[in-house]
């Protein structure tokens, strides 16, 4: 007698242990999802965490009436998790594909997890006191431990094993399962007596339904996923590709100008159409290499576009480009119309590939170089937005040689002028003497640089800079803002205060 209840007393704990570790999983799905589709990660963990953290609160007094029924009702709780948490992914990548209702429909949902996860500790409770009497301090003692290792185990397993493996939506798929599975062994195993015919029957039955939708959903992600992912997009998708930083996507249709367009979006942002993109890279690259160039460095611009026009300078000698997604550069390398289109730049021996962090790169590295591309995506969440910190400038001041030069893709001063000029005045705050310009990108509209050195800045191209959107008239044209346009006393970014995500989220978020 003993021995099954000690059986049966660790069986409840490992239940807990696994539901545990489901719950937290649930939350990082949500989190990640939100961080890939809207950006500014922060926002989207302050959402799930704060609705689903009360929305427990809610969970565990509604679940008070039910501990006269605590097995069944465990039972029914966990697969009505299993199906709502297991069809969360799937349920709001369509809501933010057809529907665009994404914000309230992360509310809702993670409302519901919240309030089935708060009620699962005080039915357990009950069953663990059932299974022997014991201090209700000490049981708590026990319940919450096993529930904080178990988190600990979801935690490291979402990232590290979960997306690597199944991705975002089949993960949420597989994690369903486990949830019901543990839930109804343990309550079919250790509390048979507390089921009497016809609820053991609708239990059976439910978990059969549960576990055929999450099956058939698992069975056609693929399609689902391929299907949602289009709708998003004008043009047919000819590549997709989800790395542990971002969703790439690769588009291609006819132009207007009879020519193919091949558009890259990360994370559903826009970063080149293949009709203009020239006059983007260019405007961004030719000014920086008019004077030295024998050393660049290029932070990010892993589709390779800036190196082509790097490369154009016989007289470079060496580029060494730092991005920190692998999956970028393998795309640009490997993927027949990327390569084209950069002219299979990444083969080129003068080039040399770093996959890591930009900052921390900086932060140790010791080279100098005679000038600097600096060509990362818009400040829309917190973690690019401490490359667009003072910091980071004064990082990237000290790699310059003397008389070297840098230059920042800055966004647009039409449809974001504050985020622009923010960008401007942190360079600046950081000890380098700015010169910011724009160019006209159709793809883009009106966008905007800003080059950066030690000494006065000079707007000019080399004597044999091979260029098609770009001469001495349009560069002199293109350092003159409109009175709207100009700077109004922007506050600098920095690490601990990243205003250009306020700037920024602000001024595209009316768009």
């Amino acid at each position: 007698m003993a021995f099954r209840r000690r059986a049966a007393r660790l069986g409840l704990l490992l239940t807990v242990f696994v539901c545990a570790s489901c719950g937290l999983v649930y939350e990082l799905a949500l989190v990640t999802l939100g961080s890939f589709l809207i950006g500014d990660t922060a926002v989207q963990a302050s959402i799930v965490l704060s609705v689903m953290i009360f929305a427990m609160g809610i969970g565990a007094l509604a679940a008070k009436p039910l501990q006269r029924w605590a097995a069944p009702a465990f039972a029914a709780i966990e697969l009505l998790l299993a199906l709502i948490g297991g069809f969360s992914v799937l349920m709001l990548y369509a809501a933010f594909a057809w529907l665009k209702i994404y914000t309230g429909a992360l509310i809702g949902v993670a409302l519901i997890l919240g309030m089935l996860v708060g009620a699962e500790i005080p039915l357990l409770m009950v069953l663990l006191q059932r299974i022997r009497r014991q201090a209700a301090g000490s049981a708590v003692a026990d319940l919450f431990a096993a529930d904080y290792i178990g988190a600990l185990l979801g935690g490291l397993a979402f990232p590290f094993f979960l997306l690597p493996v199944f991705g975002q939506l089949r993960g949420a798929l597989v994690v369903g399962a486990v949830n019901a599975l543990a839930g109804i062994i343990l309550v079919f195993t250790v509390f048979p007596r507390d089921l009497r015919p016809l609820v053991r029957a609708g239990l059976g039955a439910a978990t059969l339904l549960v576990s055929l939708a999450l099956g058939a959903s698992y069975l056609y992600a693929d399609r689902f996923e391929a299907t949602a992912e289009q709708a998003l997009f004008a043009s047919p998708i000819v590549r997709s590709v989800q790395t542990p930083y971002q969703r790439i996507v690769v588009t291609e249709a006819a132009s207007p100008f009879r020519t193919r367009d091949t558009r890259l979006f990360l994370n559903g942002d826009l970063q080149f159409a293949s009709v203009d993109e020239y006059r983007y890279h260019e405007a961004l690259v030719h000014p920086a290499l008019a004077q030295a160039r024998r050393n660049v460095l290029v932070l990010g611009g892993g589709d390779g576009l800036a190196l082509r026009e790097i490369l154009t300078y016989p007289d470079v000698e060496s580029v060494t480009l730092v991005e920190l997604d692998s999956a970028m550069v393998d795309l640009a390398r490997s993927f027949e119309t990327l390569a084209d289109l950069n002219r299979h730049a990444f083969d080129d021996p003068r080039v040399t590939v770093v996959n890591d962090d930009a900052f921390g790169w900086l932060r140790e590295c010791e080279c100098r170089f005679d000038a600097v591309i600096v060509d990362f995506p818009d400040p829309d969440q917190t973690s690019v937005a401490k490359l667009y910190s003072r910091e980071f400038y004064g990082l990237l001041s000290r790699t310059l040689t003397p008389g070297g030069t840098a230059v920042v893709q800055s966004g647009s001063p039409f449809y974001a002028p504050h985020s622009f000029w923010c960008i401007e005045s942190t360079i600046r705050a950081a000890g380098l003497s700015t010169l910011p310009y724009h160019v006209n990108v159709p793809s883009f509209g009106d966008w905007g640089f800003v080059l950066a050195t030690g000494e006065p800045a000079r707007l000019e191209l080399a004597p044999h800079a091979r260029t098609r959107s770009l001469d001495a008239a349009t560069l002199a044209a293109a350092s003159v803002f409109p009175p709207d346009r100009r700077a109004s006393g922007e506050e600098i970014s920095t690490l601990l205060h990243p205003v250009i995500l306020d700037y920024n989220r602000k001024e595209w978020s009316t768009r």
